[in-house]
């Protein structure tokens, strides 16, 4: 068994290029709501499941948007610029 069957799924659930955009997105919110959960409370192999099926998501939905958004405040240098007017010392 190759872990896909004649219709396009895999042991983890429908092949994300198979899914319309408005199915892959309800697919990463779902995944990424259960991920806090599954990573404190799931089997060894629950987890690797999820991760798997995750990285199955994200990968088709980066395919798909390459060109996506990019918020400068999730940038390295956007980091750094939001870290360097904080105050070394605790304020009180």
């Amino acid at each position: 068994m190759n872990g896909h069957d004649e219709q396009g799924t895999t042991m983890s659930g429908v092949d994300p290029a198979r899914l319309d955009d408005q199915q892959l997105m309800k697919e990463l919110e779902t995944i990424h709501r259960t991920r806090h959960d599954t990573l404190l409370y799931a089997s060894g192999d629950a987890l690797r499941a999820h991760n798997e099926r995750m990285a199955q998501l994200e990968g088709e939905y980066l395919r798909r948007n390459p060109q996506r958004t990019v918020a400068a405040g999730r940038t390295r240098e956007g980091a750094r610029e939001r870290t360097s007017g904080e105050s070394a010392t605790p304020r009180s």
